[in-house]
């Protein structure tokens, strides 16, 4: 697994403060450690204030805002969740957009926790299989997914899984779905979400 990702980017999108911590720091990591390069996006310049569950936790600096980055530069996505960041991240066009962008593509998306609620406003789950934090069940299934209540869950190139315990088959699910690169799948399920 050393150099699985050897040559590829890894966007990070979080909002400037609500991201759960460990959802961040631990995907960042798989990713390094298989030898990608991850960068940090958000709404705005300078850090993100990170947290642990509703207790502040450590700041991140921000490699570039979403608005100025270009999917083109990148070979996959992580959504961290946390409450918050989601619910900040869904309100922002720019983040809308660029996330319907790697499904568009077919670049491969990983999505934890309350992170769903992003791809929800994206308008791409609709027909996709996908877990996510209980809460979120009647939200995916009202958008058109199929939600289930398992650790991990892989649906051609799009990762989620529920909670920060389910990091581990996360992790290494995201890692390798990241190194087989482009699904067609992921494009023709956006493409169906949108007709």
């Amino acid at each position: 697994m050393a150099d699985t990702l050897q040559g590829k980017t890894i966007a990070f999108v979080a909002a400037p403060e609500g991201t759960e911590q460990v959802e961040l720091t631990e995907p960042w990591q798989a990713v390094e450690r298989a030898g990608g390069t991850p960068k940090l996006l958000s709404t705005q310049p300078g850090s993100i204030q990170a947290f642990d569950h509703l207790e502040p936790a450590d700041e991140f600096s921000v490699d570039d805002s979403v608005e100025a980055a270009s999917v083109d530069d990148y070979d996959g996505l992580v959504l961290p969740g946390g409450v918050a960041n989601p619910d900040i991240l869904r309100t922002n066009p720019a983040v809308v957009r660029f996330v319907g962008e790697f499904f568009s593509r077919g670049l491969p998306v990983a999505a934890i926790c309350h992170a769903p609620w992003t791809l929800i406003e994206a308008d791409v789950v609709r027909g996709r299989r996908l877990t996510s934090w209980p809460s979120l069940r009647t939200d995916l299934i009202n958008a058109g997914a199929e939600w289930v209540d398992e650790e991990v869950v892989v649906d051609n190139g799009l990762v989620t899984s529920r909670k920060p315990g389910d990091l581990p088959a996360f992790c290494a699910k995201m890692v390798e779905e990241f190194a087989e690169g482009k699904h067609a799948g992921q494009a023709s399920g956006a493409a169906a979400a949108k007709t």
